[in-house]
């Protein structure tokens, strides 16, 4: 573990405090598993933020700076490339968030497709991993809609968007731990964990003192993204959906600096890159090191804006070819109102059109056949009722981007 002083950007590491654990159902586990976990054990005091005073080498300042920099052009670019009042801009925002909420969730082992991704938010299919996913997308927009004011309420108010849609922890949504919890080694207790997170008594004001820091403004943009998401994850304050709200919040740091406007980054997917050093760029900062997690956190930004920039490119590209589809179509026809909506919803079924776009049943049905003869959308299900239309060339732009992520990741 390096110490302070041999740290690159130091920061004060994490103490411990002695708690004694009793395991709470020894009738669940081995005569063994519970003598190992009886005793004393130590859990996380993390070290108060508030009125840190960072000291960065040039060399990862510059880093830093330079990955700031291709986030603005990246931002900049995804405006200029539908322009602000385009009506595509909305639904091209909302694939994006999407994108970062499906990488943030495969972090944590909860993978699922686009194609299932889509049929989820329609109330279309039944993949579990797709219907979890859809907490992180909600809990990504209330980031983005609550990110005015960072505080206690709006950390609270992710949480609950994300675990709402999680079974078995709607009871916990929006509210912090009321018991220790712990990462690794250790079923009935936290003797033999790799981390024990702070006692549940100490979130509040853990949770105060990193928002008191986020309202800094003398603190470079990603350096300080990087430095709340990990004393976030650190504070550890929910049963469960830490890592998914701690990304969360990243985004919500983002654009209530101003950094990012247009859209969520996906940094999720740079991250994706790599979770064995962005996991270890974790534990460093907790030993009192925040150099990785800074460089993690820049890294991740690089290829959020290189990988971000092909996929609005590719998506607008989808979206010219099919505009190209429907021309001599006169120009009030319900399938152009439906157009743009592919873009972030490319699985569609009547109820859909009808609920968004106030389309009537049967001029739904009218403008998905024309969409459907003009070779947009094709009809996979094969049914005469719940019939569902989609756009394959979006799911393919959409899967595209998932491999070239894959094929980036280090196994």
């Amino acid at each position: 573990m390096p110490t302070p002083s041999a740290a690159s950007i130091p920061i004060e590491a994490v103490s411990r405090e002695p708690y004694d654990w009793k395991p709470q159902a020894p009738e669940m586990h081995s005569r063994a598993e519970v003598l190992r976990q009886t005793g004393p054990y130590d859990a996380t005091v993390t070290a108060l933020i508030l009125d840190w005073n960072p000291r960065i080498p040039g060399d990862i300042s510059a880093n830093v700076e330079d990955a700031t920099r291709e986030l603005v052009v990246f931002d900049k670019h995804a405006k200029s490339r539908l322009g602000t009042d385009d009506p595509a801009l909305g639904p091209m925002a909302a694939i994006l968030l999407r994108t970062e909420s499906a990488s943030s969730s495969q972090i944590e082992q909860l993978t699922t497709s686009a194609k299932q991704l889509a049929l989820a938010e329609i109330d279309e299919g039944d993949k579990a991993n797709a219907l979890t996913v859809i907490g992180n997308v909600r809990a990504m927009e209330a980031a983005l809609r609550l990110s005015d004011d960072i505080s206690e309420d709006s950390i609270l108010a992710m949480h609950k968007a994300l675990m709402l849609h999680q079974r078995g922890f709607e009871e916990d949504a929006g509210r912090y731990r009321s018991e220790q919890v712990w990462i690794g080694p250790g079923e009935a207790g936290p003797r033999l964990a790799e981390f024990v997170a702070p006692h549940h008594d100490r979130i509040p004001g853990a949770v105060a003192d990193l928002v008191g820091f986020v309202k800094r403004q003398d603190i470079s943009v990603l350096v300080q993204v990087a430095v709340a998401h990990a004393q976030f994850e650190t504070i550890h304050p929910f049963p469960d959906g830490n890592g998914r709200t701690g990304r969360a919040l990243a985004q919500s740091i983002l654009r209530n600096k101003g950094l990012v406007g247009s859209t969520a980054v996906p940094i999720s997917a740079g991250l994706l890159v790599d979770t064995e050093r962005y996991f270890a760029a974790l534990t460093a900062f907790r030993s009192g090191d925040a150099e990785p997690i800074v460089s993690e956190f820049a890294s991740a930004s690089r290829i959020a804006a290189t990988t971000g920039t092909q996929l609005v490119d590719d998506l607008v590209a989808q979206l010219e070819d099919s505009r190209q589809k429907l021309k001599g179509l006169r120009s009030d026809a319900a399938a152009w109102r439906i157009l743009p909506a592919l873009v972030g919803q490319p699985a569609v079924n009547t109820k859909y059109l009808m609920s968004t776009l106030g389309l009537g049943e049967m001029g739904a049905l009218r403008a998905l056949d024309t969409l459907t003869d003009r070779g947009v959308l094709t009809e996979s299900t094969g049914k005469s009722r719940n019939r569902v239309w989609q756009h394959r060339g979006i799911f393919e732009v959409l899967d595209g981007y998932a491999e070239k992520i894959r094929r980036m990741s280090v196994r």
